[in-house]
């Protein structure tokens, strides 16, 4: 049998701008855990649409703060729950991103133009507040994730945190894209610019709420389980 793995994401509020623009690009809305479908105003046709998004479409439009993991033995959903409620009542600086459109690495995402130190930190804080929870990698998952070939320092944090993008190797991103080449990510980028251009999803965005996911098996989508307050300091 399956079991489901959970994650730590900032979602966009549902009704944001910039939320609208990513969930209705990658087809899929993981508040509703429903697919959203391909709109012609994408500026693709729709099988070149599905290959584009079909690897981000699983997750969500969201940044990842702490990567999926399954539960530990005699650790069940509610103990990440009431985790993430004691977490978020930790009083914490603003976190405030300004949205843009870049390529990083071979696929292209929404990061903040500016980076911001207390996005890193809340990122930092969540891999270490909720790894108690994490069943270690399974040899076949550690494998495939060296075959995509990482530093020694990002191998050292697979090792000890199952995820080798944390700290100094992290980078606040909300995925748009799977994979593409040179010359087709750049024709890409180009498309989700303008479109990011024409709406109103450019303006500051509070890093303000965590959400915790569940994906329910490998085939299905992860999708927002609840939805906690971050507490600010005054």
């Amino acid at each position: 049998m399956d079991e489901p793995r959970y994650a730590i994401y900032f979602v966009p509020p549902a009704g944001s701008a910039l939320y609208r623009f990513g969930s209705t690009f990658l087809g899929y809305d993981c508040y509703a855990g429903d697919a959203i479908g391909w709109a012609e105003e994408v500026g693709l046709d729709a099988r070149e649409w599905a290959e584009l998004t079909r690897e981000p479409r699983r997750y969500g439009f969201h940044a990842t703060l702490k990567a999926p993991f399954r539960l530990r033995s005699g650790i069940g959903e509610r103990d990440l729950t009431t985790e993430l409620g004691r977490f978020a009542a930790l009083p914490r600086e603003p976190a405030v991103i300004e949205p843009g459109i870049r390529s990083l690495g071979r696929f292209i995402a929404v990061v903040p133009v500016v980076s911001s130190a207390a996005v890193d930190r809340l990122a930092a804080d969540c891999v270490t507040a909720f790894d108690r929870f994490r069943r270690p990698l399974t040899p076949a998952e550690r494998l495939r994730r060296l075959s995509t070939g990482l530093s020694e320092r990002q191998i050292a944090n697979l090792d000890q945190w199952g995820y080798p993008y944390v700290f100094d190797e992290f980078q606040f991103h909300l995925t748009l894209t799977g994979p593409l080449g040179l010359e087709r990510r750049a024709s890409i980028a180009a498309l989700l610019q303008a479109r990011f251009e024409q709406g109103d999803a450019r303006g500051h965005v509070p890093i303000a709420q965590l959400a915790l996911m569940r994906q329910h098996a490998p085939s299905s989508p992860f999708h927002v389980v609840c939805q906690v307050a971050l507490t600010m300091l005054r």
